[in-house]
């Protein structure tokens, strides 16, 4: 059903095997932007583009990535109204994308009023896997695609603390069991039977096992594995530390209603206090040199792609 040429430049065996190097940089359209005050925003976010750019050039001509079409769009949230394609990359701002994207497809009038629970469980938003073959090489070809990312640390133990700091009744006995099983040599029974009460050392020891007794998150999965920067190429790079800013300009691009902004409120655990660098430095006292070392090599990449400086 596709032009033979396309036929030629998309197939999946083309596109997604073997050594792929991004296609060029397209322009963004900003035909839709209003005023002049996104002139920064814009700025920083052509220089973040073409960092990533020349970064996957680099990097893909040495390595190769082969990953399966299905698996490298399953984070990916669509919304046919604005034609947008949204990574979801978690303590990123991603519960109030996802509320953005309801209120876009017109499943809601508000951002404001959506529950946390309707966000993650409501199952309202279809992803890019749903797709057929077609839907989804259509759907990567036209529409505006968009990653926001955190700084690789902060976003670490941001997970951590939402994870193992509160009650939770699925991390609890997933991972905080099998994680305090194997890493506290003096575990008491109440411990090792409700998961309660992981340290974040353990945390770490458990994310740096490479015979992990409990799979990987997508909460501390590098972005790099969630969203495949370097061989979906993202037309718009935002970031957590400039998340409304970025969100705003990037809902003018793509034509969303005047009166819709990006959310400010903070999803859940709203009295903690945000996950900062200075809030980062106090956890990472917690661990041996060689471990903050080896974290910082788990998210090299991440670090590396989007430009933080390492802590």
């Amino acid at each position: 059903q596709l032009s033979d040429q396309q036929k030629v430049s998309e197939s999946p065996l083309s596109q997604f095997r073997g050594v792929y190097l991004p296609p060029a940089l397209h322009p963004l359209n900003k035909t839709l932007v209003k005023g002049g005050k996104w002139k920064d925003v814009d700025r920083t976010q052509e220089k973040r583009r073409s960092f990533l750019h020349d970064f996957c050039k680099k990097y893909n001509s040495r390595k190769k990535l082969q990953t399966h079409l299905m698996h490298l769009v399953s984070r990916i949230y669509v919304e046919d109204r604005h034609k947008v394609l949204y990574c979801e990359v978690p303590k990123a701002g991603c519960s109030n994308w996802k509320r953005v994207l309801m209120v876009l497809n017109g499943l809601a009038a508000s951002a404001q009023n959506i529950s946390h629970d309707d966000v993650h469980y409501g199952k309202h938003l279809r992803k890019l896997d749903s797709y057929d073959l077609k839907g989804i090489y259509t759907r990567l070809n036209t529409y505006t695609k968009t990653v926001f990312v955190r700084d690789p640390m902060e976003r670490l133990v941001s997970a951590f603390r939402d994870k193992f700091e509160h009650p939770n009744s699925y991390y609890h006995p997933v991972f905080g069991k099998a994680i305090i099983k194997k890493y506290r040599h003096d575990a008491n029974e109440e411990a090792l039977k409700t998961g309660s009460g992981v340290k974040f050392k353990e945390f770490i020891q458990y994310l740096l096992d490479s015979h992990r007794p409990v799979g990987m998150d997508i909460h501390w999965e590098q972005v790099s594995k969630l969203c495949y920067p370097c061989l979906i190429n993202y037309d718009f790079i935002g970031k957590f530390e400039t998340l409304e800013e970025d969100a705003n300009y990037f809902l003018q691009l793509v034509g969303a209603p005047a009166e819709l902004k990006f959310p400010k409120f903070k999803d859940r655990h709203s009295s903690d206090e945000r996950t900062s660098a200075e809030v980062v430095r106090q956890y990472l006292k917690e661990l041996s040199k060689e471990e903050r070392q080896l974290t910082y090599d788990f998210y090299y990449l991440d670090y590396l792609m989007f430009n933080y400086t390492s802590p």
